[in-house]
């Protein structure tokens, strides 16, 4: 197929590379420029509009909903490059509400439109093992799962636009939270004297293990808060939880402590810390970090 792919940045370029090894013809652009090893396995565009006129099948990876805006609808932008019968599919994690206005002016164009946001980082792009929660019509969902298969393992259509921007925040809420309660843990075994790497190694074992105590937990054991997925991405998604939750009438008190806590250090200059820097916050809290060694261990 001809693929558009619009967004070449820690998670496009990956992605986009997987699509092009999958023997598709690419169609590339993004704002900080075409990296060199796409650029000469798929065709430079000058703007979002030549990407939708040449490509079947358009992605969309940028950081926030003004971004897909503009990349939709703003000078140049995709919207103007259309014709009946693409196929639109914005991978980012954004706003539902938006999503579904976006969607509406895409199919107003005689275009099907899948929201279709990911889970599982830079590691997953890399690995092609992403989770995809999509959003959209079946029929369009269809023509592009290949395509999907050839990025991720976890391919779920969940229901209609803005479904899969809902279930992304889902997991967002689920995955910040399970950073801070591991941070928690793995502080409190440090400071009461433990070595957090042997806490870390017995509780994979159990109940308690989880994807975030075995690749952030050793993360907040080595120190490693290179990005990842940035903290102040993590925000904008929690944001869109704490407002989505105040749209239904509804608490998401821990939701809403996680965010606190990243807030606390975006404000420190971590916004472009891997999300584990949470544990940061924490370990501030109690004037401890993990791996400085406890006064129970001498």
């Amino acid at each position: 197929m001809k693929v558009g792919f619009i967004g070449l940045g820690i998670m496009g370029k990956p992605m986009a590379g997987h699509l092009i090894a999958g023997g598709h013809e690419a169609f590339l652009h993004s704002r900080s420029g075409v990296p060199a090893e796409l650029a000469t396995k798929g065709k430079r565009c000058a703007d979002p509009k030549e990407v939708a006129e040449r490509a079947e099948v358009i992605f969309i990876m940028v950081p926030d909903t003004p971004d897909v805006e503009r990349v939709l609808f703003g000078e140049n932008g995709v919207a103007a490059g259309l014709g009946k019968g693409k196929i639109v599919v914005d991978m980012s994690s954004i706003s539902p509400i938006e999503t579904k206005r976006f969607a509406a002016r895409i199919n107003a164009l005689g275009c099907e439109y899948l929201d279709a946001p990911v889970s599982g980082g830079e590691v997953g792009a890399k690995a092609a093992t992403l989770t995809i929660m999509v959003g959209g019509d079946e029929a369009a969902f269809a023509t592009v799962k290949p395509l999907f298969e050839l990025v991720g393992k976890n391919i779920t259509l969940v229901g209609g636009n803005g479904d899969g921007q809902t279930c992304k925040v889902a997991n967002q809420i689920i995955v910040g939270g399970n950073i801070a309660i591991v941070a928690e843990a793995l502080l409190f075994a440090a400071k009461a004297g433990a070595d957090p790497a042997k806490v870390r190694q017995a509780l994979m074992g159990g109940f308690a293990s989880s994807k975030i105590l075995e690749v952030h937990g050793e993360r907040m054991i080595k120190r490693t808060f290179d990005p990842g997925f940035r903290i102040e991405l993590h925000l904008k998604d929690l944001a869109l939880a704490i407002a989505g939750a105040r749209a239904l009438a509804m608490s998401l008190p821990l939701t809403a402590i996680t965010q606190q806590l990243m807030n606390a250090c975006a404000a420190s200059g971590g916004a472009g810390w891997d999300h584990s820097g949470t544990v940061r916050a924490l370990e501030k809290l109690a004037n401890f970090e993990i791996g400085q060694k406890s006064a129970q261990r001498g």
